[in-house]
């Protein structure tokens, strides 16, 4: 029987377009019954602790409390974290660095000593139920020697879980939508070429073999940014009226996450596994960002955990399009906003709380609350790209230390960077660190934005749209 219903699967999923989707979703149907469920549809929250101004664990997990989620992930295994864990009914995921896989994977000694200090001094008492083996390994300088070692560090790590009689805590690693050559039709989604058989075709088998979950962080609001224009934003927010039709299959999607799950479905049917059951390790929306990141605002964050939540939380699960009805464990992404987190302005403005606890906007993780229920929130601004001219200049409060160091990162790398700050020059005059500082980060950042560049410099730099220079001196910008 299963080989006849991974015929008939392979069969609608490469058929031509004539095919309707009523078939196609009457054999997914089929399908949801091969594919258990052992946790509640109540939605997790990340909990991650890259930044200076947060609170303690102890209070942290008090918060997590009371805005009533169901599961925390870590993206370690701390101790204090875990022992105040076992005093709760939360549901734990926690997290084996990136780091330490290359370690685990070449000997079973190492991967009993993590299970050992990790897991057996706070199991059963906190309620782990997951392992990570890695966060977005795909991203990380060395992933060629991480990706060959995460399989054999899972792996080791159950074989230690089994032998102390453990088998209720599931094993797994978060990937990221990088892992898809291709997602867009869902239906023509593959994985990358370089990892699809190194990796995927291992882990995947793993997976399959443990009856684990494929784990992938999800963030439509990077999608739908990129071309903000291509899409609307209704559609990544769960709101509106407007539908993609998969051309192939014929599946009618209404949002932006489902066509990214039904991505990860599609690809990982093409190498022979379609019954794999999908969590989303991260998903989220900024509340905040730079000057060009569209659309980073409290109200769409608001608007799309909300709506989020809501549909996770439902009662029969929706599921997707793929894989109607079936519930899909997720974890909003983040409890707080973390200050120390580098790249563009959104990685620091994920958060739902202040530290102090309070909200950055209102929220109900049951899903019970009605959506009308919820105070009105200000009207956003930068809905629409923004055109004009960007300058980046030192944050304020930033210490004449910080601001040397800023200015020696600056002034480096090129040496037409800072030519205008030479001793006679038009922008030599005043002589401060300061507006030296101010000339430099804004020089360097419109010299090499085009690599990626950000206007950061380790949290010292802010952009703005007020020209920081004068007549004399013209600081450069970039044109948005």
């Amino acid at each position: 029987m299963s080989l006849l219903v991974f015929s008939l699967f392979t069969i609608l999923v490469f058929s031509s377009s004539c095919c309707s989707a009523t078939r196609f979703q009457h054999q997914h149907r089929y399908m949801q019954k091969k594919i258990t469920l052992d946790l509640p549809s109540k939605i997790g929250i990340n909990y991650g602790r890259r930044g200076n101004n947060l609170p303690s664990p102890y209070q942290s997990i008090n918060f997590i409390k009371s805005i009533k989620a169901g599961h925390v992930k870590l993206y370690d295994a701390d101790p204090e974290s875990l022992t105040l864990l076992s005093q709760t009914n939360l549901y734990v995921t926690i997290t084996v660095p990136n780091h330490l896989i290359t370690s685990l994977s070449t000997n079973q000694t190492t991967a009993e000593d993590w299970v050992q200090t990790n897991i057996i001094p706070y199991y059963p008492q906190t309620h782990i139920r997951f392992v990570l083996v890695g966060n977005e390994i795909l991203s990380v300088e060395e992933r060629r020697n991480i990706t060959a070692n995460v399989v054999p560090a899972m792996r080791k790590i159950v074989t230690s879980l089994r032998a102390h009689g453990i088998h209720n805590i599931k094993v797994g690693t978060a990937l990221d939508m990088d892992s898809l050559r291709s997602s867009f039709p869902p239906s023509n989604s593959t994985f990358r070429e370089d990892i699809a058989e190194p990796l995927m075709l291992p882990l995947l088998k793993f997976l399959n073999g443990t009856n684990s979950y494929f784990f992938i962080n999800l963030q439509p609001y990077f999608r739908w940014s990129r071309n903000p224009m291509n899409t609307s934003l209704e559609y990544a927010l769960f709101q509106g009226n407007s539908t993609y039709t998969d051309p192939q299959t014929g599946l009618v999607y209404r949002n932006l996450l489902d066509q990214m799950l039904d991505s990860v479905i599609f690809a990982m049917t093409k190498l022979g596994y379609p019954h794999i059951r999908v969590a989303i390790s991260e998903t989220g929306w900024p509340n905040s960002g730079d000057i060009d990141e569209t659309g980073a605002n409290v109200l769409n964050a608001a608007t799309y955990n909300r709506n989020l939540i809501k549909k996770m939380t439902a009662i029969p699960p929706i599921g997707t399009p793929a894989r109607p009805g079936l519930a899909i464990p997720t974890f909003v992404f983040s409890l707080f906003d973390e200050d120390q987190k580098s790249g563009s302005g959104t990685q620091r403005h994920y958060g739902i709380l202040h530290p102090d606890g309070t909200p950055i906007y209102d929220i109900d993780f049951t899903g019970e609350k009605p959506l009308t229920g919820f105070n009105p929130l200000p009207k956003p601004t930068n809905n629409v790209p923004y055109k004009g001219i960007v300058w980046c200049v030192p944050v304020v409060g930033a210490s004449e230390a910080q601001l040397e160091e800023a200015l020696r990162m600056a002034c480096g790398r090129s040496n037409t960077t800072c030519a205008a700050l030479a001793p006679g020059r038009e922008c030599y005059e005043p002589v401060s660190v300061y507006w030296h500082a101010s000339y430099a980060v804004s020089s360097y950042w419109a010299e090499f934005r085009t690599e990626n560049v950000r206007c950061y410099f380790n949290g010292l730099a802010r952009m703005t749209t007020v020209n920081p220079g004068n007549d004399r001196c013209k600081f450069p910008g970039v044109t948005l």
